[in-house]
């Protein structure tokens, strides 16, 4: 954030004095509010907010929404690392039942669950179709998401071709 020109200047002041790793508890008891960063998603940054005593986990834009995952490259997104962050939350992350997602309404323990598959099944498919010698638009064309009910495909094309530039700038995948 130190890097962005968002906080740049008299903007500095916003920046967090506090940071962390991996995970972060702040206070205790019913107070309690775990911050856990499992990787790369949507940027490099994107971290969880789990509520215990009222068992609810907001996911930020690692799951906004039930649609392709928008992955923002220029600050460090991965669709290549997206589906293994999502794995690592759910596999954490214990005794949820509401999920808060970044700009849709409350969803399930049970759609991040379906959600880190759907980004799996996304990569599996583009890298599927980039062996086949496809173009990114062509790609997009051809993925199917019909088995996951209640998706859209508003962001499958850009969500495709970020994920075809990470694999291009990265010889070995």
């Amino acid at each position: 954030m130190t890097k962005m020109d968002a906080f740049k200047g008299d903007k500095a002041v916003f920046l967090p004095k506090r940071t962390f790793k991996d995970t972060l508890t702040i206070g205790s008891g019913n107070e309690r509010i775990d911050l856990y960063y499992f990787g790369a998603g949507h940027t490099n940054g994107d971290a969880m907010v789990y509520f215990p005593a009222l068992r609810v986990l907001q996911t930020g834009d690692l799951f906004a929404r039930k649609d392709a995952p928008r992955i923002d490259r220029a600050n460090g997104g991965s669709g290549v690392a997206y589906p293994q962050t999502l794995s690592k939350a759910v596999a954490t992350v214990k005794n949820v039942d509401v999920v808060v997602p970044g700009h849709s309404p409350l969803m399930k323990w049970s759609d991040l669950q379906e959600y880190q598959r759907y980004t799996a099944d996304l990569l599996n498919d583009v890298q599927t179709a980039r062996r086949a010698g496809k173009t990114a638009d062509a790609a997009a064309a051809s993925i199917k998401t019909d088995k996951y009910k209640g998706y859209t495909s508003e962001g499958l094309k850009l969500a495709v071709q970020a994920i075809y530039d990470e694999l291009s700038a990265t010889p070995s995948r």
